[in-house]
């Protein structure tokens, strides 16, 4: 597809497409970044469930409740990266029915080099639209939107 066919399709997108796009080709970039330069393939839910343990340890219920997938898929994603060496589950003391979970060293290194490719390519697109047209996208972004009102 030709830059120009290209720019004139995303002239004719609602918000919801536009945001859908430009995540998914941030996503991408991040993805083949790490795929680059590691041979242990995460997932983009895997990297997610990373980013809420960072330098914490936090039950694997509280991890299912804080993020946007299944329960059954959560637990699934946790033994993925538990067999990959990044997260330890533990036992929870006093309970036979919890379990903890917290970022192994070598989860913890993976996880900030991401950082570092992610840091990369917001440094891209930085060069690309400016710096204020970045800090404007990430201002309108973190507000609250109070999107629950508008729900069918």
């Amino acid at each position: 597809m030709k830059v120009n066919q290209l720019k004139d399709e995303l002239q004719n997108r609602d918000v919801i497409d536009l945001l859908s796009e430009r995540h998914e080709l941030l996503r991408r970039l991040a993805e083949e970044k790490w795929n680059k330069h590691h041979n242990i393939y995460i997932s983009n839910s895997e990297w997610c469930i990373l980013g809420i343990i960072y330098k914490k340890q936090f039950m694997i219920s509280d991890v299912a409740k804080g993020v946007e997938f299944t329960r059954q898929a959560t637990h699934k994603f946790i033994k993925s990266l538990e067999a990959k060496g990044l997260v330890k589950v533990t036992d929870v003391e006093h309970s036979k029915k919890h379990k903890a979970i917290r970022m192994t060293e070598f989860g913890q290194e993976c996880f900030e080099k991401n950082e570092c490719y992610k840091a990369d390519i917001e440094q891209q697109l930085i060069n690309t639209i400016g710096v204020d047209q970045v800090n404007n996208l990430k201002n309108i972004l973190k507000l609250n939107w109070d999107m629950e009102q508008l729900e069918a």
